[in-house]
């Protein structure tokens, strides 16, 4: 990640540390000289204005506040330091004699103080991304417990830190590649999503992804079909879609980059549907092509009213927010292993499309967040490495496979790799993951 330096806005950060301390601290010089009141609250005000002065280019206004969040709590953590040992020299001078005079100040530097760090920690819990439900509510809980509340202080201010370099440094790298255009493929790509989720404007299926492709020349379009149905009802869909999108553009191809069920989908369409001549590409990603055995597990043991009653409120539920006649028992019952191995025996690699898959490893069943961290142990128990929802052994295929994995002990979960948290992963980029991959398409003429 490429590291923001800027000499004026230290200089002027470290100002704000200074007119803050001062408008701060400056109790015991007003109590002799009053008219020095306004000079003080000017300071004051200068030193929360200051921050908001930064040279770098981010990609919108919640990263602007963010960033001045983050300032803020760093300068609450100094100026807070500071007007200890000042308050802590002044015990000395004034106790006992005057404690009056150093009560006032203590209660006129707590308030100053209270009121640089609210401005700090509203500004990055309405603004960051990368704190999360989770850091937000125990940063609530611990707010008042001593130690505790300064490590959970601490770890926001470097995660939102962190999370501003990272969007910077990406803002960066965008703006130095824009004249080469690194994603304009030949064909559009034609983004399917998995099962039991839809694609939509207010909750983007692929995250952050699809926009960081535009941003590098991409031209995007959707699989727009229903959350969960079988496999053959899915691909009547995509293929339906597949052939509007060509009459409607001239394309004559498309480059196809599936998620999860939706790579089955698309293998049937284009078999069965006469797609080769008009799909350049299809990379499927974190797909089950051998099925899941723990899937088998479920739907073997499952109570037949348990299973009705999961697929009933699922059904019920998709229904309010676009599909049209979703079925649950349907879509997880193709994604058993004996269907899976049917379905590869009945559907061969399609003749004259370039073919890759992807698959990723999830070592931490906590980091897989919901309702991965639930899965990831029975999928290991049937399954063996996976991503929370398919096993290592069902990723492969086509003529290249990449398997992803990272260092520490998170790994990367099926949810991951469409970026569904919009959460950054160390040592894994999704963005730029699925830059160099359609990069790559591009390379390769498609």
């Amino acid at each position: 990640m490429k590291e923001y330096k800027n000499g004026k806005e230290n200089l002027l950060f470290i100002l704000s540390i200074i007119l803050l301390f001062v408008g701060t601290n400056s109790f015991w010089i007003v109590k002799r000289a009053p008219l020095m009141i306004p000079l003080f609250v000017m300071c004051f005000i200068a030193g929360i204005c200051l921050p908001l002065y930064s040279k770098r280019l981010l990609p919108n206004f919640r990263f602007k506040v963010c960033e001045y969040g983050t300032k803020m709590l760093k300068i609450f953590v100094w100026t807070t330091v500071f007007t200890l040992i000042v308050h802590t020299v002044l015990a000395v001078i004034y106790i006992p004699d005057d404690w009056k005079i150093l009560l006032i100040s203590m209660l006129i530097a707590y308030i100053s103080e209270v009121i640089v760090f609210w401005i700090g920690i509203i500004c990055v819990y309405c603004s960051s991304t990368q704190l999360g439900i989770k850091i937000r509510l125990w940063g609530a809980i611990l707010g008042m417990t001593p130690i505790a509340n300064l490590i959970m202080l601490f770890r926001i201010i470097k995660i939102t830190d962190r999370e501003v370099e990272f969007e910077w440094s990406k803002m960066v790298l965008n703006e130095a590649r824009k004249d080469r255009q690194v994603c304009a493929t030949k064909y559009p790509i034609l983004m399917v999503h998995g099962v039991f989720f839809r694609d939509s404007a207010k909750f983007d299926y692929w995250g952050r992804v699809p926009n960081e492709l535009k941003k590098n020349g991409a031209t995007i379009f959707y699989g727009e079909h229903e959350s969960a149905s079988s496999i053959e009802d899915s691909a009547i869909q995509i293929s339906e879609r597949i052939k509007s999108i060509i009459e409607q553009t001239g394309c004559e191809k498309l480059n196809i980059i599936a998620h999860s069920k939706g790579g089955l989908d698309c293998r049937l369409a284009i078999y069965k549907y006469g797609l080769e001549p008009y799909i350049a590409s299809l990379t499927t990603i974190n797909t089950p092509h051998r099925g899941c055995k723990f899937a088998d597990y479920l739907l073997g043991k499952m109570p037949i009213k348990l299973k009705e009653t999961v697929a009933n409120a699922y059904n019920t539920t998709l229904k309010q927010i676009g599909d049209t006649n979703p079925d649950f028992i349907a879509a997880v019952s193709d994604l058993s292993s004996d269907r899976c191995k049917t379905f590869n025996e009945m559907v061969p690699m399609p003749v004259g499309v370039y073919c890759q898959s992807s698959g990723s490893n999830l070592r931490h069943a906590v980091s897989g967040k919901f309702p991965l961290n639930f899965s990831y142990h029975l999928v290991k128990h049937f399954d063996g490495p996976n991503d929370g929802l398919v096993g290592k052994d069902s990723f492969e295929w086509g003529e290249k496979f990449m398997y992803l994995t990272n260092d520490g002990i998170r790994g990367i979960s099926h949810g991951d790799m469409i970026d569904l948290n919009r959460q950054d992963i160390p040592g894994f980029d999704v963005r730029e993951w699925y830059v160099e991959l359609v990069s790559d398409l591009k390379n390769r003429g498609f």
